[in-house]
């Protein structure tokens, strides 16, 4: 590792620090030091461990699966405008979600939507291997994720048009927006796991995405196993993108902005962007969070919302500079 790379990662890293500590503390009831020395004498306590640390939580794994699934899908297809939403993946993982909300299953059982999401995300895996082939190339498994992602998106618009109620409307509406409020120790049990096991995967295809830099031919010749490799990327995005997705709704952009961001500090190489943006990616969502708490409004802002807003203009910046360099 670099004498540069090294003081990015350590940046990361205390930035990562300040930002978790931040998300104890601030909110609409702030938690002042006090608080955190005489503890369970302190009513504030409670907010920290039983609302505040969950969601810190989260939001630190959440940004890092988002960030490296964006570094690695970015690596893999050489596309600098692909994101983890775009296999479909997620859509699934939603799918999977607004079904509970649908039937209201979600009301009897509140876990049952977690792992509803999961079992979304996996059948997703299952469907994008089976539709791009291990022979099939970058092109077929691209558009193998476009199909997905188009079939579940329609899914889920079907079954807010056919909802049985407002009251199931507004709750897959609020649930697609994505947030972490209100969320429990409870979600970080059932996401967590698969969300580090997805991201280890992700690492392992480092070599391989750096390979794939030369092309499939230069990649085969170097004896890279390219199916293998798709099979660990569609493995690892499912496991690492599903969870999240199924734990706090659709929260976009975050793949799509950080290995850019990353990409001029430590350079394209594939590889070496996988842990600076799952460190920039977590700072992100938690910097995010922490807004949208300090939003003076009567409803707190959906962290789905705040990330569009950041996004979309962050997207048409990237596309004008992709028709600068064409021209």
């Amino acid at each position: 590792m670099s004498q540069r790379r090294r003081t990015i990662f350590i940046v990361l890293l205390l930035a990562l620090a300040l930002f978790s500590l931040l998300s104890l503390i601030a909110g609409k009831v702030w938690v002042p030091w006090s608080a955190w020395v005489t503890r369970a004498a302190d009513p504030r306590w409670a907010i920290v461990t039983e609302l505040r640390m969950p969601r810190t939580i989260l939001g630190i794994a959440i940004g890092a699966a988002l960030g490296m699934s964006g570094a690695a899908l970015q690596g893999y297809t050489r596309n600098p405008l692909a994101d983890p939403g775009l296999l479909g993946v997620s859509s699934m993982a939603a799918l999977g979600a607004v079904l509970t909300i649908y039937f209201g299953l979600s009301a009897r059982d509140p876990w049952l939507l977690s792992a509803a999401g999961m079992a979304g995300a996996g059948l997703g895996v299952v469907i994008l291997l089976i539709l791009s082939s291990e022979t099939g190339g970058i092109i077929t498994f691209l558009l193998a994720g476009v199909i997905l992602n188009t079939l579940s998106s329609a899914a889920v618009t079907l079954a807010l048009g056919l909802a049985p109620s407002p009251w199931a409307v507004s709750e897959i509406v609020n649930w697609l927006m994505g947030s972490l409020q209100d969320r429990s120790i409870e979600e970080v049990r059932i996401a967590l796991p698969f969300i580090v096991a997805g991201c280890a995967i992700l690492l392992f295809t480092g070599r391989a995405l750096d390979a794939l830099t030369l092309g499939e031919p230069g990649a085969r010749a170097l004896g890279i196993d390219i199916g293998r490799t798709r099979l660990l990327l569609v493995l690892g995005l499912g496991l690492a993108t599903g969870a999240s997705v199924a734990v706090t709704g659709v929260v976009s952009f975050v793949g799509l902005i950080i290995p850019h961001l990353l990409r001029p500090l430590v350079g394209a190489r594939p590889s070496a962007l996988l842990l600076p943006s799952a460190l920039a990616g977590a700072v992100l969502v938690l910097a995010a969070d922490i807004l949208v708490r300090l939003t003076p409004a009567a409803v707190e802002i959906k962290l789905g919302a705040a990330m569009a807003a950041l996004g979309a203009p962050f997207f048409l910046f990237i596309l004008f500079q992709l028709r600068r360099k064409l021209a």
